[in-house]
């Protein structure tokens, strides 16, 4: 039997229980079994179809075990997840948490997140661009230019003054999205001539490239909630993303640090290598495309990458940031900086 360490049931019709100390997927029209995943080995579970139950038994396991459960809907939009109670009754983190919204720790965290996207996104480029430095002259110049205009961004939010997150939020936003527009122009030039992209496109995508990309933040949303909890913080309570009920705010916070190196590159080599990306007749992703898009990503977070001096996998360097964010706010630690991937 594989070992299996992230589930992804995406197929509609199909059930999923407990068995013997594994988790088991089953056909419910057949009761053919079409997973079997060890307890021992399993780390998360990911619910990709509404069409998908799951047994009580189930669930016990998982949260006994410390196993979260996610669920998505068909554009990878995650509506729900399942975490064993104890997880939540860090306290002392929380309270620190949300005291840290009202003075600089807040606007630091805020800042850091949007630095750490920008110098991703101009890293990812850099790296893309030299390898057209020969075979396309004009494209990798352009590339250039565009990565001096993203890290401008960067140093637009560096000089920023301001006491508080709600003192500098507009200016925040305003500076990463404009280095994000710049970004996004770079990666159409870094796709195969015959695609013709729209540009980047969030709700209601109808083309299957912002369709794999909204879908594959998605199953990183899943992971960031997961590692955010593990550290001892709310997911609710963010700093660049305002507050509103039901909004995990810190989630869209610090998964800004990681879109690109976990996401962007991943979709990148798919549409590039020719991959099949389908859409069915509602718009969504067919189940073989949303399989392949969540293998990639969780493959990508298996990935190594150099961390603070050390070789280590980027799903490692997730939960330490979410550390790293938790004893800062605490005020342990006097700095937090964001994640850089060094490609």
């Amino acid at each position: 039997m594989p070992i299996i360490q992230h589930l992804v049931v995406e197929h509609f019709g199909r059930h999923v229980g407990k068995h013997q100390g594994r988790l088991q997927v089953t056909e419910i029209k057949t009761d053919e079994t079409v997973i079997e995943a060890p307890l021992l080995h399993l780390e998360d579970v990911v619910i990709a179809s509404r069409g998908v139950s799951i047994s009580a038994d189930a669930i016990a396991a998982c949260t006994e075990q410390g196993i979260p459960i996610h669920f998505l809907d068909g554009h990878g939009v995650p509506f729900a997840a399942l975490y064993s109670a104890g997880l939540t009754g860090t306290v002392l983190t929380r309270r620190a948490q949300l005291q840290a919204f009202n003075d600089g720790r807040g606007r630091a965290a805020a800042a850091a997140f949007c630095i750490g996207k920008l110098r991703n996104q101009a890293s990812l480029l850099r790296y893309m661009a030299k390898y057209r430095k020969e075979t396309a002259p004009e494209v990798y110049e352009e590339l250039r230019r565009l990565v001096a205009e993203v890290t401008d961004h960067v140093s637009e939010i560096e000089r920023l003054g301001g006491a508080t997150v709600d003192e500098v939020r507009f200016e925040l936003l305003s500076a990463e999205g404009r280095g994000a527009q710049r970004y996004w122009e770079g990666i159409r030039l870094l796709l195969k001539e015959d695609y013709d992209w729209p540009g980047r496109r969030t709700q209601g995508a109808t083309d299957p490239i912002n369709a794999c990309l909204n879908y594959g933040y998605g199953i990183l949303y899943g992971q960031v909630e997961r590692a955010i909890v593990l550290a001892g913080l709310d997911p609710y309570a963010g700093f660049l993303h305002v507050d509103r009920s039901g909004k995990p705010s810190l989630v869209l916070d610090l998964i800004e640090e990681f879109r690109t190196a976990v996401v962007d590159r991943a979709m990148l080599g798919l549409v590039n290598k020719g991959s099949a990306l389908v859409l069915d007749e509602k718009g969504k992703l067919d189940p073989p495309t949303r399989k392949l898009i969540a293998e990639k990503v969780l493959e990508r977070l298996d990935a190594p990458v150099r961390y603070q001096g050390k070789q280590n996998t980027l799903r490692s360097a997730l939960q330490s940031q979410a550390r790293h964010l938790a004893v800062f706010l605490r005020g342990d630690r006097p700095a937090y900086q964001p994640f850089v991937a060094n490609w």
